[in-house]
């Protein structure tokens, strides 16, 4: 098999973030290059000495797995550093707006009695997410020599967000519809707020499918 072959053969077998794995990929490339050069340069033909490269490499089969473990670690820290940082933020930042803009005191005298369980529950949650996502990616990094399945790692932050992402949809819309007169937010913040809501749940599920997907059994 010839040096093209055998790495167009690595780059299909595995799956992860695009950097990381193009990064392994090309390092497989260089080292199978150095090896088949070296060959070439005691007598064989490039042909010959590309085959025994690849069969000295190992095959895809074998060298596969630990690659992937790599890359499936990488993803679990990415969406971990993600959820550690994102859902915080998006905790204080509409606590800060709430805070700007409150409700009028009329409007707290006709406050439901569950509004202010459910507003501290989703506090609550998300930051329990949040402190899940520093310590998974704690588990992946510096404690990657405890963690003796760091696949299971990966693959519970991605359950962790398609959980996270209904259940905080639920109780926000709770709190927002649920009693129009809770604050006193204008258009604009609203707008920006929830853009960049928006825009945080669209990284986390990115990162979840692609944690789901790395961590996937395979035949």
């Amino acid at each position: 098999m010839r040096i093209d072959d055998y790495v167009a053969e690595l780059d299909r077998a595995l799956a992860g973030p695009h950097g990381p794995k193009q990064d392994l990929v090309v390092e497989a490339r260089d080292s199978l290059t150095d090896t088949a050069d070296a060959l070439e340069a005691d007598g064989l033909d490039r042909a010959e000495a590309e085959r025994v490269a690849v069969a000295e490499f190992g095959q895809v089969a074998e060298i596969a797995p630990g690659y992937q473990a790599e890359l499936t670690a990488v993803a679990g820290r990415r969406l971990g550093f993600l959820l550690l940082i994102s859902v915080p933020m998006t905790a204080l930042m509409w606590s800060v707006l709430w805070r700007l803009y409150p409700a009028t005191g009329y409007a707290w005298e006709h406050m439901p009695v569950w509004y202010r369980p459910v507003s501290r529950l989703l506090d609550v949650f998300q930051l329990c997410v949040g402190l899940y996502g520093g310590l998974a990616l704690f588990a992946l990094s510096r404690g990657a020599r405890w963690i003796r399945r760091p696949r299971l790692v990966t693959r519970s932050l991605g359950v962790t967000v398609w959980i996270m992402l209904p259940v905080c949809g639920v109780l926000s819309a709770l709190l927002s519809f649920g009693s129009p007169g809770a604050n006193t937010l204008t258009v604009l913040p609203a707008v920006l707020a929830n853009v960049v809501t928006s825009a945080f749940w669209g990284l986390q599920i990115y990162g979840a499918t692609r944690c789901l997907r790395v961590t996937r059994p395979r035949p």
